[in-house]
């Protein structure tokens, strides 16, 4: 079979267009290509990438967490966003538990042709691996870092009628009786618990952890007044603030959050260069060859890039993030010493 050929016979049906049987001079323009290919090889990469399509068959997408959280929402608004993209088929598989740390090990253990992905993020491929006495996985070492995704930033709220009106204010009254203040998490180990911790190391002052399971009966208990402040991510809050029922004080991102453009970083009150957010990515398991970690990595850029993505990216109080493979994994191999210091001043174990 002709080059020509076996290049159109593997264009998806809906792109090729069947007509009258082939003229005499087919048999002409085939030879033709095909001493054209083997004369120029930078003019045959087209019809050779369209030779050896990949991904001929579905891709897992494994989401270490329960459905309708935020990591389930932004997987499958990526998967779809890159499956209209690239006429990909995309499965989304939820493995949650041991705070992500089953889904990830599915993904750890899988082969590594390109075909199971993971939407990693900060608590499973940076916190774990000090959170918990015992991995099933080696973050980064079991992971090929394919793309960045999207953060989102934390947002420190205080109930409507409390006192505190800026985060100076906060700081003031932790640092006036130490230990005093009640911080409220969704759970021990989250990223909203570590983040706070951060903080008053940061600032200097002690604070009294309260987790609870999830964060609606946190916030509820903030509203309530039986906690004194909490760092809950922007999807679980948002309504909240708008609803006059919380205060947000700062967030810990480096830029302010669209969403609250009034609202101050806590690096412009006073602590430069804090930043803390739970940042999404894409990951596979070790070893997917590098031409098929390109074709993914371009694929999510372009997903990313996308209007109506970063616009629903916006909407829930995420922000986009791009960046290479290579800089994904020194990103992940840098925040993993990070977050395990924070772990361990806290005293924070899996609970």
């Amino acid at each position: 079979m002709d080059l020509l050929q076996l290049a159109i016979d593997r264009i998806p049906r809906r792109y090729v267009v069947r007509s009258t049987p082939a003229p005499r001079w087919r048999s002409r323009l085939s030879a033709f290509a095909a001493a054209m290919l083997a004369a120029t090889p930078l003019a045959a990469t087209p019809l050779l990438a369209v030779a050896q399509a990949w991904p001929q068959q579905a891709i897992r997408v494994i989401v270490p967490f329960t459905p309708a959280g935020g990591t389930d929402t932004l997987a499958r608004l990526l998967s779809d966003r890159l499956a209209a993209d690239n006429n990909w088929t995309l499965v989304v598989e939820n493995r949650a538990g041991a705070g992500g740390n089953i889904g990830m090990e599915v993904v750890a253990r899988a082969k590594p042709d390109g075909q199971t992905l993971a939407v990693g993020q900060t608590s499973n491929l940076a916190v774990n691996p000090t959170l918990f006495a015992k991995m099933p996985y080696d973050s980064p070492r079991d992971f090929t870092p394919i793309a960045f995704v999207a953060q989102q930033p934390l947002i420190v709220v205080v109930r409507e009628d409390a006192p505190y009106r800026t985060l100076a204010e906060l700081f003031a009254a932790a640092k006036a009786k130490p230990g005093a203040l009640n911080m409220a998490s969704a759970a021990t180990g989250t990223v909203g618990h570590l983040a706070g911790e951060l903080l008053a190391r940061t600032a200097g002052f002690r604070i009294t952890h309260i987790p609870y399971k999830g964060a609606a009966p946190a916030l509820a208990d903030l509203i309530g007044g039986t906690v004194d402040f909490m760092l809950p991510s922007p999807p679980s809050v948002i309504p909240f603030i708008k609803q006059n029922r919380v205060r947000p004080l700062a967030v810990t991102s480096r830029d302010r959050l669209a969403l609250l453009p009034d609202v101050p970083t806590i690096a412009e009150s006073g602590f430069p260069g804090f930043e803390a957010v739970d940042w999404k990515v894409l990951v596979g398991p070790a070893g997917i060859p590098a031409d098929r970690v390109r074709i993914l990595h371009d694929a999510v850029i372009r997903a990313v890039g996308n209007p109506d993505f970063k616009a629903r990216l916006a909407a829930e109080g995420s922000v986009p993030m791009s960046g290479s493979s290579e800089a994904l994994g020194q990103f992940i191999a840098a925040e993993v010493p990070r977050w395990g210091a924070v772990v361990k001043e806290s005293g924070a174990k899996a609970e």
